[in-house]
């Protein structure tokens, strides 16, 4: 036998049965929290064709897809992400759709050397997209969602750092940078590289003023009095108006009661082509990535053919389990009620019962018994089930709560009764 039908290939990997229970419950808590607020699933393709996530507005480089072929030769690939495809499916199916329009969607995506996922090369995807809206009040709603979803998963201890991609272009418009440079200064800037931001800013004559400011920018970061200083020291009219933005913003947040889970950070800069605006990530400990990101993206649909703003956000369910263990958050285990135990002679009695208590919204398992009830009671210890019923001959009923140590008889009516 090939050694490679009995495993799985790197980054990926199987999810069993308290692990896979865990993560559906939590799943279900994340889309009943999009429902709350408005926001609806949509579904899309697993396989797009690799012209979807190859347009200069998109920062997906093409080494990190799982690329293959059709049956005509075309390019296709794994999505790497689902934002892109609501965006394709905004300016295409949904053209004549009345904005604003609210997007769910949880999914499986698929990326080589995934940092953000775990290090995963398949991983579940979750998040909302508010497309046709070009106000703070969405990029705060944005972000509240973000919020209620790490709060509703069971975390406390996590921090929201926003920053606004517009403050760092306006800088570099005031200080001439070439759009090379520019681009290559802010990846410097996200990586916190001061000695080679330093470097490349000392080749453009600047005001002394302007050039503390764009050196300071890896260290921008912490309570919203940051953005006060800034606003005593910056100039240009593109920047200002970002400083103003990210204030409504968190103060709009403030109205949610989410204050003390935000922080600022204008050394935050993800990729220029396609952040516009507001962004965001969410920290917490014990994880070394973010375990969401999202922000403001008004130019991605105009690559489908359709201008129209928008803001979302997502974040690697897997990544906010690992999250959620690393605090010590107990997660949700399937159990079973009560373990039905009976012989083939009396099997009939006991599927009806089985089916009686399933509809009062009870786990019921069902054992055919080749020995006797202690064989029932031994598989469910090894279940850690709670309770067997045993169905014998003339209808009559044992209960043994094993927890307890306790068995009682019973009868049919008695038993659905309670």
């Amino acid at each position: 036998m090939s050694k490679w039908k009995i495993y799985t290939p790197d980054g990926v990997q199987d999810i069993l049965f308290d692990e896979c229970y865990s993560k559906r419950e939590l799943e279900n808590k994340i889309r009943n929290t999009f429902r709350a607020y408005g926001y609806y699933e949509v579904e899309t393709p697993a396989i797009e064709f690799f012209d979807v996530f190859s347009s200069e507005v998109e920062h997906f480089p093409q080494e990190s897809m799982v690329k293959f072929f059709d049956q005509k030769g075309r390019i296709l690939v794994l999505r790497p992400d689902i934002t892109v495809p609501v965006a394709r499916v905004t300016a295409t199916k949904n053209r004549d759709v009345k904005l604003p329009i609210k997007y769910s969607y949880i999914g499986n995506v698929f990326r080589f050397n995934e940092v953000g996922g775990g290090r995963q090369n398949e991983f579940t995807q979750a998040g909302v997209e508010l497309l046709g809206d070009y106000s703070s009040e969405s990029d705060a709603e944005i972000i509240a969602i973000a919020i209620n979803i790490l709060k509703t998963a069971g975390l406390e201890s996590f921090q929201i750092d926003i920053g606004q991609v517009e403050f760092f272009k306006g800088l570099a418009e005031e200080a001439g940078f070439s759009n090379e440079d520019t681009v290559r200064i802010s990846k410097l800037i996200d990586r916190k590289d001061i000695v080679g931001l330093a470097e490349i800013a000392g080749g453009y004559e600047m005001e002394d003023e302007l050039r503390k400011l764009i050196l300071k920018l890896p260290g921008l970061f912490g309570s919203i009095e940051v953005i006060k200083d800034l606003k005593k020291v910056t100039k240009n009219s593109r920047s200002i108006a970002a400083l103003e933005n990210i204030e409504e913003v968190i103060g709009i947040l403030g109205d949610y009661g989410f204050s003390r889970y935000i922080s600022v950070d204008f050394g935050m800069l993800k990729g220029l082509n396609y952040d516009t605006g507001i962004i965001f990530r969410g920290f917490t400990y014990g994880v070394g990535f973010p375990i969401l990101s999202g922000g403001r993206y008004d130019n991605l649909t105009s690559s489908f053919g359709r201008d129209c703003p928008a803001t979302g956000f997502s974040l690697g369910i897997n990544m906010l389990m690992t999250a959620l263990e690393k605090a010590q958050m107990p997660l949700e285990k399937p159990n079973v009620d009560s373990l039905i135990c009976y012989k083939k002679a009396n099997r009939k009695n006991a599927i009806e019962i089985a089916e009686a208590l399933r509809k009062q919204a009870m786990n019921i398992e069902t054992f055919v018994l080749t020995d006797e009830i202690q064989q029932g009671i031994s598989y469910a210890v090894s279940k850690q089930i709670g309770g067997v019923i045993y169905i014998q001959d003339s209808g009559k009923i044992t209960v043994h709560d094993i927890v307890n140590n306790m068995t009682k008889e019973t009868s049919y009516n008695e038993l659905l009764n309670k």
